[in-house]
């Protein structure tokens, strides 16, 4: 069986000059980034003394547009990475799929290979509300490849191509575990004796995206109190490290009476299953997820991991974590007792995952297929699979 390789490509809107990327994601593997690899085509004749520019650009958004006054910006956009590739400077290493497009394309052909800087934010974008105008929160990355005269040259936007990429983290390496995560909490009352244990734990401490998160609730009733009812919730919480703002949301949530009233001297144990998805939070404000909003499969985001040696106070950009919380309804007087266990939740690494997918993931390639699947053009000879990079459309800047 031969496996052809896909290729996204895209041409400036003359028409004479074409980039081919191997992927529009790209993994943080924490001990490594995935190169941006690609190849540019120019048209024979064309350039005429000028060159071919590229940039990696990032856009870290951290405020509402319309709050943006008196020449106030809540955003900043900064080139990352930038180099000459028409003519090139210097040959670079050649990926597998470079090698296959030169061969193909001939002499016009110009590769090219840019790298995230150390501790680069990954891709996220925050839900906007329904009355929020102008572009979301986050933080975004795109290749720019242009045509100028000289590296002051802007260049103009009929020889300049845009594509919207994305950096995202995996767990390349499982971590050894040596207890699962738990937490152990008591609360007592100011006129009664006695106390009301709480331990949860959960069944693991990291899951992927579309996985179903297990926890062990175990309750101790030793008050003079009764325990009414439970909320339980997977809580996602944010920090836009610009501003210094965090905030949480509930991405899943359950509440049960179940065995409830717990009455003084007894005890009760249950597992719960939640599972938190992008698709159940469709619209809800504020909440984070991998990428841009028009991905029909963008998750949840990722928790934000850092390399070792690394101090997680050193992640910049949106930070992203996650925990199960357990609330007890003690009754009116009683008050609420609270805890949170910490989860991580993540993208699969490649491969990892093939033989226990979860449905949603099947979902995401059925959907991504049948989207795509008019666009393709084969290549039988090279096994090249060319895409038409045409997922994002965005009127005001040209993106996609």
């Amino acid at each position: 069986m031969v496996v052809a390789v896909k290729v996204f490509k895209k041409t400036t809107p003359n028409g004479k000059v074409t980039v081919y990327l191997s992927k529009r994601d790209f993994i943080d593997h924490l001990d490594h980034v995935d190169p941006i690899d690609g190849v540019v085509v120019v048209e024979d004749g064309y350039l005429q003394g000028r060159k071919v520019y590229g940039q990696v650009v990032t856009t870290y958004r951290y405020g509402r547009e319309e709050d943006e006054v008196m020449g106030v910006k809540f955003s900043k956009e900064m080139v990352i990475a930038y180099d000459q590739i028409v003519p090139p400077k210097k040959s670079p290493d050649l990926t597998s799929v470079q090698e296959k497009l030169t061969k193909k394309m001939g002499a016009v052909a110009y590769p090219f290979i840019f790298r995230f800087p150390e501790m680069a934010p990954s891709s996220v974008t925050l839900q906007p509300g329904e009355d929020d105008q102008g572009k979301p929160l986050g933080v975004e990355y795109y290749l720019k490849i242009y045509v100028a005269a000289n590296e002051e040259d802007k260049g103009h936007k009929r020889s300049t191509v845009t594509l919207a990429i994305k950096k995202l983290q995996i767990m390349s390496r499982p971590r050894a575990v040596t207890r699962l995560p738990s937490s152990i909490v008591s609360k007592g009352f100011t006129f009664s004796t006695g106390k009301i244990n709480l331990e949860v734990t959960l069944d693991r401490e990291i899951y992927y995206h579309g996985e179903q998160i297990g926890a062990s609730i175990t309750i101790s009733n030793n008050s003079r109190k009764a325990v009414r009812n439970m909320k339980v919730y997977v809580v996602q919480h944010c920090e836009v490290t610009m501003v210094n703002a965090q905030f949480s949301k509930y991405v899943a949530s359950l509440e049960t009476r179940e065995g409830c009233p717990i009455t003084p001297g007894t005890s009760f144990t249950k597992t719960v299953y939640l599972v938190p998805l992008a698709s159940t939070n469709k619209d809800r404000r504020g909440v984070a997820l991998d990428g841009r909003l028009r991905d029909d499969d963008a998750n949840l985001a990722s928790s934000t991991l850092v390399p070792e040696g690394k101090c997680p106070i050193d992640a910049i950009g949106i930070v992203i974590s996650y925990s199960l919380r357990v609330k007890l309804n003690c009754g009116t007087l009683g008050g609420e007792l609270v805890t949170d266990v910490p989860l991580k939740l993540l993208n699969p690494a490649p491969g990892a995952f093939d033989k226990e997918k979860p449905k949603t993931f099947k979902k995401m390639r059925s959907m991504e297929k049948s989207r795509y699947g008019n666009s393709y053009e084969n290549d039988d000879d090279d096994n090249i699979v060319f895409e038409d990079f045409a997922r994002f459309r965005l009127s005001k800047d040209g993106i996609e």
